[in-house]
């Protein structure tokens, strides 16, 4: 499909009511929205969260359908904003592809929000970076650090899928070259940096959250980023990226982008203060949390939504028949057949984020993104088998037909909205101690029996507890696949247990990593990687990234 004829984005931003002075434009299609025009206004928009089943290799299309929901909502004469995450060059060069949604409904310029756009990530990655160089430089001059080299915590990280760095020995090469020591990289996606950065409220926040982050651990201490006075400076290389991006879809509806943690190893959604543009300049604000709802969408409910004290007035999943038929047993050679019958079985992991997301007090409704091979019965029955539920549900072809195809959609939302009246509550409150947290998150909302926790594990516990750290929130790291902690267990698994191996602080962030499985938070690229397929032609323009 050829890229849309893009406005201005002056023109966009005159749709949230903001003047050209009141925007730093990166282009004739990108701006940064200053964080002092944001809170020039009262919070007057309703928030409809889109999340998903656990996805799998057919594909959901959840980044898709936010976009496209905007768009239809704007049709129905709705000021409806899509506030999203911003995409990661990791998967983006890896197995994925790009992250702006697809055919009619995508986020523009699709290619620059794909590769730098307005260096957000580089800048996150820089000031991570920044810190892991003053640390090391610490060690060696030993002016500020009183620190075991092997006790530091702050390994370094990369916006690119690199197995290799995983584990490496930094310092080699003699006295001058360094401190020898064990260390690794992570991608950027699951920085602490990009955690504070998109948790924090303003300035003020960031430099105070930046400053409680621990970068080394020995015995009954910690050491913090403010100890070795390194927050100033990074909130300097950090000043712009603290700002909101601002660009359109393909029907030209405003979006606001910002941050891109992954909901896998990290929280999974986009910062606070984008959510805070989109709820004081817009009507309705569509956002999305990354992956099932048990990743991201816990994670914005648990974790984003008490901290910007958020009240979310209704979830959205999104599924498609042909995932749902995986769920359900269904090959991937034959995903392109109706089966009802592995439909129904399939249901049963739609069922389970559909109760998870109604524990939390919120109304749902289902969004069915639609294919050209979905057969009219198997839409028919997955609408009725919700409806005797009670779960409102409507599909939608906004990939093919952008906001037009998700009129129905649409209108099914606005009149939930106008309708439903939710009580949203989380799940936990700070007074909770932390492994009772983990274990509500794992038996509740995975559905598991029991938390397994390693001897590295348990130490860390009871480090946190001796430091007074049991008011933090829980993050956990876990398969985006599966409920469970293992990637092949599909649909809606029952009698297992949850193995964390390790925990991570991210005491800036306020909250513990908790790595569950095999999860770790540096990816690797695929055998065939889609940075492969990328290309510059002749006349400069980059293809291939989708």
């Amino acid at each position: 499909m050829p890229q849309a004829t893009l406005h201005p984005i002056g023109d966009i931003a005159q749709q949230l009511d903001l003047t050209k002075s009141d925007i730093i434009p990166f282009s004739n299609d990108k701006a940064k929205i200053p964080l002092d025009i944001i809170y020039q206004r009262p919070r007057r928009a309703k928030l409809v969260l889109m999340t998903s089943i656990n996805p799998t290799p057919p594909g959901e299309g959840k980044t898709t359908m936010s976009i496209g929901l905007s768009q239809a909502m704007r049709r129905l004469g709705i000021q409806a904003t899509a506030v999203l995450r911003e995409p990661s060059m990791g998967p983006t060069f890896g197995m994925k592809g790009g992250a702006t949604g697809g055919g009619a409904s995508q986020a523009e310029p699709s290619t620059a929000i794909n590769l730098h756009f307005t260096g957000d990530f580089h800048a996150i990655t820089a000031a991570h970076n920044l810190l892991a160089a003053l640390i090391d430089n610490e060690l060696f001059h030993g002016s500020r650090l009183d620190v075991d080299p092997q006790r530091v915590l702050w390994k370094r990280v990369l916006d690119v899928n690199d197995r290799a760095l995983r584990h490496v020995v930094i310092g080699l090469g003699g006295p001058s070259q360094g401190i020898p020591r064990e260390t690794g990289f992570d991608i950027t996606a699951a920085s602490e940096v990009m955690a504070v950065l998109t948790l924090s409220q303003d300035m003020k926040d960031l430099k105070q959250r930046l400053a409680r982050m621990v970068i080394a651990s020995q015995g009954n201490q910690m050491v913090t980023a403010g100890d070795i006075g390194a927050e100033e400076a990074m909130a300097a290389i950090l000043r712009d990226a603290m700002m909101p991006n601002l660009v359109q879809t393909s029907e030209h509806t405003p979006v606001i982008m910002h941050g891109g943690p992954f909901a896998n190893i990290a929280h999974g959604c986009n910062s606070i203060v984008a959510t805070e543009a989109g709820l004081r300049m817009s009507d309705v604000v569509v956002t999305e949390a990354g992956f099932g709802a048990d990743l991201g969408a816990e994670k914005f409910l648990d974790i984003k939504a008490p901290i910007a004290h958020l009240q979310p007035s209704l979830a959205v999943v999104v599924v498609t028949l042909r995932a749902l038929r995986y769920h359900g047993g269904q090959p991937l050679s034959e995903m392109a057949q109706p089966n009802l019958v592995a439909l129904q079985r399939g249901m049963a992991n739609l069922l389970k984020h559909i109760e998870n997301l109604q524990s939390y007090g919120l109304p749902v409704v289902v969004a069915i993104n639609q294919f050209g091979t979905d057969t009219q019965e198997e839409l028919q029955w997955l609408i009725s088998a919700l409806a005797q539920r009670g779960i409102a549900a409507a599909a939608a072809d906004v990939f093919g037909q952008g906001g037009a195809g998700g009129e129905e959609l649409a209108a099914l939302v606005a009149k939930e909205l106008e309708t439903s009246r939710g009580a949203f509550q989380p799940l936990y409150d700070e007074s909770v101690p932390l492994r009772e947290k983990i274990e509500r998150i794992v038996t509740k909302i995975y559905g598991g029996d029991r938390v397994e926790y390693s001897a590295s594990a348990e130490r860390t516990l009871k480090k946190l507890e001796a430091w007074g750290e049991d008011h933090l929130k829980v993050c956990i790291a876990k398969t985006q696949y599966s409920l469970s902690d293992n990637p092949k267990r599909l649909g809606r698994p029952e009698g297992f247990s949850v193995s964390i191996r390790d925990i991570d602080i991210a005491r800036g962030a306020g909250y513990i990593v908790p790595l569950a499985g095999d999860m770790i938070r540096m990816p690797g690229l695929p055998k065939d990687p889609a940075a492969y397929r990328v290309r510059v032609n002749d006349s400069g323009q980059i293809e291939g990234i989708h």
